[in-house]
């Protein structure tokens, strides 16, 4: 039997079931999870969600504008 997780380790991970749900509350259109930077983030609306002990902040406020090279990164991948 697999050792359960210590909350520790589980606080930074997002479910993946929600990640497949979730949508940008401004646009509507799907997000894109950036695992290494905690963020959701929103092609259409060029903004990145925070995600914070492993829940997603969707909240336009809190929303990161992205910058230029930054959606060129997110085209290629």
């Amino acid at each position: 039997m697999a050792e359960a997780e210590e909350p520790a380790e589980r606080a930074g991970r997002v479910d993946r079931r929600l990640l497949e749900i979730l949508v940008c509350p401004m646009t509507k259109t799907p997000l894109v999870y950036d695992e290494a930077r905690q963020e959701l983030i929103s092609r259409a609306a060029r903004v990145a969600y925070p995600i914070r002990d492993g829940i997603p902040i969707m909240l336009q406020d809190e929303a990161r504008p992205l910058d230029e090279e930054e959606l060129r990164a997110l085209k290629r991948r």
